[in-house]
């Protein structure tokens, strides 16, 4: 599976137009927890490997997903291998045994709202960067990426997204002197 993903700076006004336009899902907590491999710097192959915990509406459910290097010059588009987790501790405790390092924890609040079938937006909060909204499609085959990446792009434009963003909420956090799941 591929996911076409685009995410823009966003600001109170973008989050209202949003929240008019767009019929609302639920609102979710994310704990992101990133992993270096023993023996490749995921930093230079632009590959991750995360455990997230999610918390919506009195529930919990957890995953855990690796995502392949992106797939092009103007989105975030990436294969993307995702399965749940019954006991993320667990998981997480298999993955340091087997010499996998803690980076650091992304903690954001992100609303979910339905644009169309397959395509999903997200107001998202992010705890040390601020405010950003982003826009979502899964489709199986890479052909379809750019004529996705351009629909996807269209849509944020419309709603006056201006900036646009590649860089993973981890890569900017890093760059901002993140380490360990704090801010420096």
């Amino acid at each position: 599976m591929i996911e076409v993903e685009l995410k823009g700076y966003a600001d109170s006004k973008l989050f209202e137009r949003v929240r008019e336009s767009f019929e609302f899902l639920r609102k979710e907590y994310h704990e992101d927890t990133y992993y270096q491999h023993p023996c490749r710097d995921f930093s230079s192959t632009d590959e991750a490997l995360r455990i997230r915990i999610k918390r919506f509406n009195g529930h919990f459910e957890a995953f855990l997903t690796y995502k392949g290097p992106k797939m092009d010059d103007l989105s975030k588009t990436r294969e993307e291998i995702e399965v749940p987790l019954s006991d993320p501790d667990g998981y997480a405790s298999i993955l340091e045994r087997l010499g996998f390092k803690e980076i650091l924890t992304v903690s954001k609040v992100r609303e979910k709202y339905y644009v169309e079938k397959g395509v999903v937006l997200t107001l998202d909060t992010v705890e040390g960067l601020g405010t950003f909204v982003e826009i979502e499609a899964i489709v199986e085959r890479e052909e379809l990426v750019p004529r996705t990446v351009e629909k996807l792009r269209l849509i944020l434009e419309g709603l006056g997204v201006e900036k646009f963003e590649r860089r993973s909420y981890l890569e900017l956090i890093m760059e901002k002197g993140g380490k360990n799941g704090a801010l420096g």
